[in-house]
């Protein structure tokens, strides 16, 4: 019997397919940052997690959180502990990160302009970061399929989460998307010319 593909449901609420290459990807990290390195056995790792979740009855939809604890089960598991744990880190400075990150809708174009970040607290203009909205600017305004913009969302929160800094100006996300969107833009023509 054929199963139907399985889809997560996201953090913000938004659903995609499972993708099998994520999985790997995120295992291979912390295996490598552990001190493993061997795609081989992320690809294992992510077949026993593959198998697991299409093989819960009744199953179409997981969390992503469901997903992330069944990897760091499986890696808990199988001896890989300080993977496990490198994972777990990560998970709770990431979200950690998107609760203290608070964006500001002002456009700094001048070093007068950076007032307006010294006086936040008057601003009715602070938002919490939320990665989905810049998915969702990226499909709507300007066509990106969804696991392309995701990938953009999550390149542009890298770079902000490693700025260190509390207070975001709306210019400062533009100018981030637009110079990972180039660069995704230049990588995906490379690979339809090569």
């Amino acid at each position: 019997m054929v199963r139907s593909q399985l889809h997560v449901v996201k953090s913000d609420g938004s659903i995609e397919e499972y993708v099998h290459t994520k999985v790997i990807g995120t295992i291979s990290r912390v295996l490598s940052k552990a001190g493993v390195d061997s795609v081989y056995l992320a690809e294992q790792l992510t077949d026993v997690v593959t198998y697991y979740l299409y093989n819960q009855e009744n199953t179409q939809r997981i969390t992503s959180s469901e997903i992330f604890s069944i990897i760091v089960a499986i890696l808990t598991e199988t001896g890989y502990e300080d993977a496990a744990d490198i994972l777990n880190e990560f998970h709770i400075r990431r979200r950690y990160k998107r609760l203290r990150t608070i964006v500001i809708s002002i456009n700094i174009q001048e070093i007068t302009d950076a007032q307006m970040l010294i006086d936040t607290e008057q601003s009715d203009s602070l938002q919490q970061w939320d990665k989905s909205k810049i998915v969702k600017t990226l499909t709507r305004k300007y066509d990106f399929d969804i696991p392309t913009a995701r990938m953009i969302a999550s390149m542009v929160e890298d770079r902000i989460f490693n700025l260190d800094i509390t207070t975001v100006p709306t210019s400062l996300i533009k100018q981030i998307v637009l110079s990972e969107a180039a660069l995704v833009m230049r990588a995906q023509k490379q690979l339809q010319t090569a």
